[in-house]
């Protein structure tokens, strides 16, 4: 578990809201969430990585999932890697909630 014995993993607080450990699967038949890898949200999206297109969907799919405008989902780290941590406007717990439907 994350911090907060609540939360997984992949998850973590901080100042501006929750920061997001995920492993993209660029070209995908689905945009889906799919479990972990390797301590990260494992998150598969149809756009290829080519010009920053998967970057651009796995924000896109975020945002969609938590009910967020996309400008509340930043790619903090690894913008050129499929492993990256995105900040998003939410409390974990409402993260948490909204991608697994557990409470914390």
């Amino acid at each position: 578990m994350g911090l907060n014995a609540a939360w997984p993993d992949w998850l973590r607080s901080s100042t501006a809201g929750t920061e997001i450990s995920v492993h993209v699967q660029p070209g995908a038949a689905h945009d889906e969430l799919c479990g972990t890898h390797g301590g990260a949200l494992k998150i598969r999206v149809t756009a290829r990585a080519v010009e920053g297109g998967a970057n651009r969907a796995v924000c896109e799919f975020l945002a969609t999932c938590l009910g967020l405008p996309r400008n509340e989902v930043r790619i903090l780290r690894g913008e050129r890697s499929r492993r990256k941590t995105i900040r998003v406007a939410l409390p974990p717990d409402q993260v948490a909630y909204r991608l697994t439907g557990n409470r914390a």
